[in-house]
């Protein structure tokens, strides 16, 4: 009984796992994407240089960057390292590095 209880149990944990990573993903939707796009392209900012970020989705920008407020749109955006990115403003973390 013992034997078959604990590979059960650890499938469980794994699936658990699994879902908390889901819930943690951010989706930008194609209607936001277009929204942030397009304004970014009409509202350009400087680049701030941050040494030592490696700059992509998840990673968290410092403090010493400046967000900037999209119309309609819960995330942030700023220009860091010459790249436009989408922050989420709750915790500063990356969401989307816009092209």
């Amino acid at each position: 009984m013992k034997t078959t209880l604990i590979p059960a149990v650890a499938g469980l944990a794994l699936m658990a796992g699994i879902g908390v990573a889901a819930a943690d993903e951010v989706i930008v939707t194609p209607e936001q994407q277009t929204v942030v796009k397009e304004y970014v392209h009409k509202h350009p900012i400087a680049s701030v240089n941050v040494l030592g970020l490696e700059l992509g989705v998840g990673s968290t920008v410092p403090d010493t960057v400046e967000l900037q407020e999209v119309p309609d749109v819960q995330y942030r955006y700023a220009v860091v390292n010459d790249h436009t990115v989408l922050i989420d403003p709750g915790t500063r973390r990356v969401v989307q590095v816009i092209q």
